[in-house]
């Protein structure tokens, strides 16, 4: 479901200019490989491919301030609730950019990001969408071509018909899979960090599925 726009959002975004890209601002080629020369250090690339509000992302800076984090985002609106998560945390660690996923490699440089992240992404569930999804093969190869070898994408999804779809793209791609659960919260995992989405529908009794894949 499509949220409704909160035209105010728009002006209240540039209080956090210091770490966030809206959408009023351009991202051009002066970014493109130089993330590392942005974050003012040399350090681990991590990007989230659609961050929502942000509990994931904020969570995984704070644990890891030795990582530069990136969150993208398309929907502006969205990405003002994250922002201000960053920024009560005080993190310095981390970028926002309101982007469509569909132009990543105007953005990041071949061989600049270490892992990507993709949770609870849009399944498009109609076969004639499956190009959309961002685990298919199109997506897949712009992402080969941006990681470090060895690269890594986690990827978590509460739609099993997705998570099918995926393991074969993956396999089609021939890319190395590891660490697949089809039970996320069955294994109890102490590392796991949930996302708003996967917290709210693991209530619901919802399986979480998923998976590492391996870049070589």
């Amino acid at each position: 479901m499509r949220l409704r726009r909160k035209p105010w959002v728009d002006e209240a975004i540039h209080e956090f200019d210091d770490f966030v890209v809206s959408r009023d601002q351009e991202i051009g080629e002066e970014k493109k490989g130089k993330w590392a020369e942005i974050f003012g250090r040399q350090a681990p690339l991590h990007v989230e491919l659609g961050t929502g509000k942000g509990d994931f992302i904020s969570q995984l800076a704070e644990l890891h301030p030795d990582i530069n984090y990136i969150g993208i985002e398309m929907q502006q609106d969205v990405l003002y609730s994250a922002a201000k998560k960053i920024a009560e945390k005080e993190l310095k660690n981390v970028r926002l950019l309101v982007f469509d996923i569909n132009h990543i490699e105007d953005i990041f440089g071949e061989g600049e990001v270490d892992r990507f992240y993709i949770n609870f992404c849009d399944p498009w569930p109609k076969k004639r969408h499956a190009k959309r999804r961002l685990t298919h093969v199109g997506f897949l190869e712009k992402y080969r071509r941006l990681l470090k070898k060895p690269g890594e994408l986690h990827f978590k999804t509460d739609n099993r018909p997705l998570f099918d779809f995926s393991l074969e793209q993956f396999a089609e791609a021939g890319l190395k899979v590891q660490d697949v659960s089809y039970d996320l919260h069955a294994e109890n995992r102490p590392d796991n960090i949930m996302t708003e989405y996967e917290r709210k529908f693991s209530g619901f009794g919802e399986k979480i599925n998923r998976c590492e894949v391996i870049f070589e």
